[in-house]
């Protein structure tokens, strides 16, 4: 559909509605002489119009994917267009940003998990504030509402810096830079009679084939371990591409291997699932056509597309390795067929073998010599008992359900990329055996790796079984309970994946881009606190401190009032960190944190080199003379104990290559246990808090307060400076 023109009064251009059309690629002349007050009018070239920038924002919002997933997201979108007129009146603006900061505390986008035409028509009430808005920004005085404005400019900066350019004065009223009739030659993207160019985040790709209302996908873990944060990769894309084409996905769960799988994994991978805010229509489970796939295979030795081979493994693999047919190969359907039916009833002699696909032995893919379809195995199944004595692989099983199931495309990454010829090979066998089932599209996508990191589930499994980890949520391992637990948001690890997008370029990625992205999201809401290492904590002695403590109360965060108050209890003597007091010389003025300034008037050390300091209040002096800010407690009964843990990689490589042996760099320290006081409010604190210990750093609560004399545990979060080793 070619776009005649936009026309708007050139004292109140539709930023949102320019901005909508910038992030579409959709190059449309300007025409800015409407009289004042007109509303925008987008004019197509076959005569028809459509007016006011409700209606033109739904339009580029579908013309670039950027309305919502389903019904209910696309009232929310509405919701929010009808809100965004508020900032443009100006006694409304500062309530509505407030409105605006506590609704995105917890949110990277306004609608979901993806970047809308919401978010697009609020950010241009913003911007069209002008300098009101960005004395605003510049203060701080909304973080959250800030952090979200800052991470739009972030990923879309390109085409909306262009916007405000154009179209926002220095006085914050919308300008137009050049008069109406020169706007007319020019598009909206700036480009004269050009076709623009998308600039949509990098995970905007298409599927091949794919048509909107008809997408089907799957999510199909193996229940055999938690879900880790490569398979949140695939989750979470496949939960992008169901948006896009509103689609669907299912949670199917691969349980053809009984001897890995448990019912505890199931459980855990739904709520796994679920934390990353995936939405699947329903579950299923491969076991669920178990008697389809035995008459599949079935059928298949009777067209002699497979056969049983009683070759033993080792040897069979050398011979696929080697392009050797195996004897079994060309033995007649009955032969095959007898033996099929003592692995079904899981004979000695059954157990001897396996069905192998006939495909081609010669092939320079591997992957297509001949691959077992079908194997004995005796162990009861999680879900169905002993029901069963032979499993299909997962090679033979995927095609058939992904088809038998509708599924349009399959998300693979790129470790399967071999066996994808073997996918469809395989798919079209059993189409030619049952027409109702349909070729799926495969679409490859690059496995995520993070450095000093594994993610084979056999190599995790070894670090639990072998007690190295304290099972498959701790805070060292790379599920995503694991990471969770480590303090890790999940809206960053959203943004993290969907940033990286579905590139087939392999992804060695930094664990510390994740924990920056974390950092951004923490810092501007969760409340500070103060912590003193127990070790050789050294007392400071106010000589004309308070002769009786008082409290005050002070916020919890100074730049953000929804963390709250803290009681701060100021006495005659205080806590410091010896780390601190080793750094002070005598008659130096230091800055108390929350407190003022104090000149220290007497070091004195013991021969085991334990400190004691005596000085003055000096709260009339200056903070910005000060060299050294501390943080400090007061020596008070009330201060609870603390335990600080910190993680380190579990190996010492960065890059493991395939087939190197893992064990031998198995890392033999990976966590650090700090004793510590701390102050009397986070008694408060519940399991999950996220918090910062002033000049130590961000914490994540894991074990609450109970008694006294059991400390809280705080995991310390990384915060995306490169890590250290611990010591």
């Amino acid at each position: 559909m070619k776009l005649k023109s936009l026309s708007f009064a050139a004292e109140t251009p539709p930023l949102s509605v320019i901005a909508a059309a910038k992030l579409a690629g959709v190059s449309v002349p300007a025409d800015a002489s409407l009289p004042p007050d007109s509303p925008p009018v987008l004019q197509i070239s076959d005569g028809r119009k459509l007016r006011g920038v409700f209606p033109l924002l739904l339009y580029f919002g579908r013309v670039s994917n950027l309305c919502g997933g389903d019904a209910f997201h696309d009232a929310q979108i509405v919701e929010w267009l009808e809100y965004a007129p508020v900032l443009s009146v100006g006694s409304a603006f500062e309530n509505a940003c407030k409105h605006l900061d506590e609704y995105v505390g917890s949110r990277t986008f306004l609608v979901d998990h993806s970047f809308s035409i919401a978010d697009v028509a609020i950010w241009a009430g913003l911007a069209g504030a002008g300098p009101r808005w960005e004395s605003l920004r510049k203060s701080n005085k909304y973080q959250n509402l800030t952090r979200w404005y800052g991470s739009i400019l972030a990923e879309h900066g390109d085409s909306l810096n262009q916007v405000t350019a154009a179209y926002v004065g220095k006085k914050g009223a919308a300008k137009s830079k050049e008069n109406p009739a020169s706007q007319k030659s020019n598009g909206v993207n700036g480009d004269a009679e050009k076709t623009g160019t998308t600039t949509q985040g990098k995970y905007e790709v298409e599927l091949p084939g794919a048509e909107v209302g008809k997408v089907k996908l799957r999510f199909a873990p193996e229940p055999s371990g938690y879900l880790h944060i490569g398979h949140a990769k695939a989750a979470l894309l496949n939960m992008y591409f169901a948006q896009k084409y509103k689609g669907e996905v299912i949670l199917r769960f691969d349980d053809t291997n009984p001897a890995k799988e448990s019912n505890e994994f199931v459980d855990n991978l739904i709520k796994d699932v679920e934390t990353l805010g995936v939405k699947y229509e329903r579950i299923t489970y491969t076991s669920d056509y178990f008697p389809e796939l035995m008459k599949m295979a079935e059928e298949l030795i009777n067209k002699g597309k497979a056969y049983v081979d009683d070759t033993p493994r080792e040897q069979m693999q050398k011979e696929r390795m080697e392009g050797i047919e195996s004897k079994c190969r060309n033995h007649s359907v009955e032969e095959n067929l007898k033996l099929w039916e003592q692995m079904v009833a899981g004979s000695e002699r059954g157990l001897q073998c396996c069905v192998r696909g006939k495909l081609d032995m010669q092939n320079p893919n591997k992957s297509l010599r001949d691959p077992v379809y079908y194997r004995c195995n005796p162990m009861p199944h999680h879900r169905i008992g002993s029901k069963y004595k032979v499993y299909p692989t997962y090679d033979f099983a995927c095609p058939f359900v992904d088809s038998i199931e509708g599924i349009t495309h399959a998300l693979r990454s790129s470790e399967y990329h071999d066996r994808n010829a073997q996918y469809d090979w395989i798919q079209r066998d059993m189409m030619a055996e049952l027409r109702r089932l349909r070729r799926v599209h495969i679409y490859e996508f690059s496995r995520l790796n993070m450095v000093y990191t594994l993610l084979s589930k056999r190599k995790l499994l070894w670090f639990v079984q072998n007690e190295k980890v304290n099972g498959w949520d701790d805070p060292r391992f790379p599920t995503v309970q694991g990471i969770v637990r480590r303090g890790l948001k999940i809206e960053a690890l959203i943004q993290f994946i969907l940033e990286m997008g579905a590139s087939k370029n392999l992804n060695l990625m930094e664990w510390d881009k994740l924990w920056t992205i974390n950092k951004k999201i923490i810092d501007p809401v969760c409340p500070r606190h103060t912590a003193v290492i127990e070790e050789r904590r050294v007392l400071l002695t106010l000589s004309n401190g308070p002769e009786k403590p008082f409290v005050r109360m002070i916020p919890r965060h100074k730049k953000y009032e929804g963390a709250g108050e803290k009681a701060t209890t100021f006495t005659r003597s205080i806590w410091l960190d010896h780390a601190d007091a080793e750094l002070i010389s005598v008659d130096e003025e230091v800055t108390l944190m929350d407190w003022g300034n104090a000149i220290v008037k007497k070091i004195e050390k013991d021969h085991d080199g334990n400190l004691a300091l005596t000085g003055v209040l000096h709260l009339e002096g200056s903070v910005k003379t000060t060299k050294l800010k501390l943080t400090w407690l007061p020596q008070i009964d009330e201060l609870v104990k603390l335990s600080l843990m910190e993680f380190d990689y579990l190996i010492t490589k960065k890059k493991l290559e395939e087939g190197e042996d893992f064990i031998g760099v198995v890392n033999p320290c990976t966590e650090k246990e700090i004793a510590a006081l701390g102050d009397a409010n986070m008694r408060n604190l519940k399991r999950g808090d996220v918090l910062q210990l002033e000049r130590k750093g961000y914490f994540r609560c894991d074990v609450p307060y109970l008694r006294p004399s059991k400390p809280i545990v705080l995991f310390a979060i990384p915060d995306g400076r490169q890590q250290a080793g611990l010591k």
